[in-house]
């Protein structure tokens, strides 16, 4: 697996949650983007020890509910 994407969500609590998409049980929350970036790699390294099989690009999608469209975040 060379890319793995993750669908970015706000939380109804606060902050913001990351679910990986496609089949891999990967999930991890921050109070802000910048923190939730930071988890998810965390997350991704945790997932995949072995660093030949870890995925070298991370996608987060954020989702928009007024149109239910993932939007790439920057």
């Amino acid at each position: 697996m060379t890319e793995i994407v993750f669908l970015v969500e706000d939380d109804p609590d606060g902050g913001y949650t990351a679910r990986a998409l496609g089949g891999e049980s990967i999930f991890t929350q921050a109070d802000d983007l910048k923190s939730l970036r930071e988890m998810v790699r965390d997350a991704v390294h945790c997932h995949f020890p072995e660093n030949q099989t870890r995925p070298k690009i991370i996608h987060l999608h954020q989702f928009d509910p007024n149109g239910g469209i993932r939007q790439p975040m920057r």
